[in-house]
């Protein structure tokens, strides 16, 4: 096989070092996410997967960085062996090429369905946390972004009619976060 090795890593944190994944590993091109693994919308992702031919190999970590969503990984691994990419798992030290051993197809699943779990575990324990520090009062949720008078000056400049998406790029925050400030203001 003379195709490429093709590196994806992903970190879901932007101070995470994702250096690690794949060190000591040659590669041809790397592609690296800075974003969760609950979906497969992810920029990198997707120019890996319009950028791997027939021959290629893409090699990550471990499953749980390519996916956390059994569905997802399994439909990652497939799309791409059909094409003729194989992809290695380094950590569970699996190589997939669409030809797989009904106990490879076993482990991608076992081990998928594992990441899952992983995922839930963590929302689950994070859910309980937050609602324990708010019994505490402890938790207030989110610091506001804009101080009352930049929210204040904010809902006046949306009610004379400047648009939204102005506004969100003028304080440096997302639409929806605008629209949470003009709610509440409406609220109060």
């Amino acid at each position: 096989m003379n195709g490429q090795r093709i590196g994806y890593v992903r970190v879901s944190t932007l101070d995470q070092n994702e250096k690690r994944q794949l060190e000591g590993q040659a590669l041809d091109r790397v592609f690296t996410d800075k974003a969760s693994g609950r979906d497969t919308a992810r920029p990198q992702l997707a120019e890996l997967l319009r950028f791997a031919r027939e021959g290629d190999t893409v090699i990550v970590h471990s499953m749980d960085r390519l996916a956390r969503n059994l569905d997802d990984l399994r439909a990652l691994v497939q799309g791409l062996t059909r094409r003729g990419v194989r992809v290695k798992f380094l950590k569970e030290q699996l190589v997939f090429t669409g030809e797989d051993s009904p106990m490879a197809n076993l482990m991608l699943s076992v081990m998928g369905a594992f990441a899952e779990f992983e995922r839930s575990l963590i929302r689950e324990r994070q859910r309980e946390g937050i609602t324990l520090a708010q019994q505490r009062g402890a938790y207030k949720g989110r610091k506001k972004t804009l101080t009352p008078e930049r929210a204040a000056e904010l809902v006046q400049r949306a009610g004379s009619g400047i648009p939204k998406v102005i506004l969100a790029r003028d304080y440096g925050i997302s639409r929806e976060t605008v629209y949470q400030y003009l709610r509440q203001a409406r609220l109060e």
